[in-house]
């Protein structure tokens, strides 16, 4: 029978335990359903915010939407301008215009465009439908493609493969948006002669019946955004591979495939989710650069004719969207990072 080691001995050396997967901890974060309120809470401030300032300055900006009118048709005496402002209900105070605006927003009624006297919904409809169909086409393209090259590259950190991702991204972040289109323009519309120079649609004319018209807007898109993605996946990839847990991993035999998709991609992808989302509602966003470069009739351009027009129903109704659009990929965002954390996970 052995003796129990005496007080203040040291115990000895126990045997080495051999390697194996490092199993994350679970721990309680908060509960997902508070995260969402808050967010929703935190939503509804900003939203709110945004149309007061949009609102502000269109009001304290020199002239107002009855001078920009009449200023197209030559201009018009002072009775006809107070006339047109009576009628647009400019004369009335800022304060209750703006509250009047927001009860009508707050049932579903965004008002009537003071430049094309329609009403909002109906003028930004199909614009928004078109900013709609160019966004998801790029997401689609954007966030696949981000991830593919920088789990690739990461994976072959210091190899010629990673130098030439690295340096293809580095071009492209130093590149604007406009010089890319332009490229893309010159090489396969006026070049070889594959693609249309001009994006632009008829009334009623859904792009999705024209793909063509998608491609180098899509791809000047995608471009001037990718970089930025892929870099950020690489960065995560790279400390994902040299990390303990991946090491112990391998160590104890855990096959690649799992080691990949168990700790390797969650590590690279969370990082990059908040950044993709802003990316993501960039593009939906409607884009002017790219809008404005191939002609496709999107939420930019009517935005900047819009706020040139003085029309304050239309330049609240597109920015209340767009920021809606913004806030909302970044609740989903919140969620989605909460969710692939590899913290939460139970290591099964």
């Amino acid at each position: 029978m052995s003796a129990a080691p005496e007080a203040g001995t040291a115990p000895g050396p126990r045997a080495p335990t051999p390697p194996g997967p490092a199993v994350p901890r679970t721990r309680r974060g908060h509960p997902l359903a508070a995260l969402v309120a808050r967010r929703l809470g935190a939503a509804v401030a900003v939203v709110l915010v945004v149309s007061v300032l949009v609102f502000l300055a269109t009001e304290l900006a020199p002239g107002d939407a009855a001078t920009a009118r009449l200023s197209r048709t030559g201009g018009g005496s002072p009775a006809q301008l107070a006339a047109l402002r009576h009628t647009l209900g400019l004369d009335v105070p800022m304060a209750n215009r703006y509250l009047r605006w927001l009860g009508d927003a707050l049932r579903g009624d965004l008002g009537v465009s003071y430049a094309q006297g329609r009403a909002v919904t109906s003028v930004i409809g199909d614009r928004a439908l078109n900013s709609l169909v160019l966004g998801v086409v790029s997401a689609v393209v954007l966030v696949p493609s981000a991830l593919g090259l920088g789990l690739w590259s990461g994976r072959r950190a210091g190899r010629g493969a990673d130098r030439a991702v690295s340096a293809s991204v580095l071009v492209l972040v130093s590149v604007p948006e406009f010089v890319i289109g332009t490229l893309l323009v010159l090489c396969f519309a006026t070049g070889l002669g594959w693609l249309p120079a001009v994006s632009a649609l008829s009334a009623g004319q859904s792009p999705l019946g024209h793909p063509a018209l998608l491609v180098l807007p899509v791809l000047t898109l995608v471009s001037s955004c990718l970089a930025q993605n892929v870099r950020i996946v690489r960065a995560a990839t790279v400390r994902a591979e040299r990390g303990d847990a991946v090491e112990a991993a391998r160590l104890g035999g855990v096959p690649e495939w799992r080691v990949l998709l168990r700790w390797v991609v969650p590590a690279a992808v969370v990082p990059v989710i908040p950044v993709m989302a802003r990316y993501v509602s960039y593009l939906l966003g409607g884009t002017l650069i790219a809008e404005t470069l191939f002609g496709y009739p999107g939420l930019g351009a009517l935005l900047v004719d819009a706020s040139a027009g003085r029309d304050a129903p239309l330049v609240l109704a597109v920015s209340v969207l767009l920021t809606c659009v913004t806030v909302a990929l970044n609740l989903v965002a919140d969620v989605l990072s909460v969710l692939l954390n590899p913290a939460r996970g139970s290591g099964t």
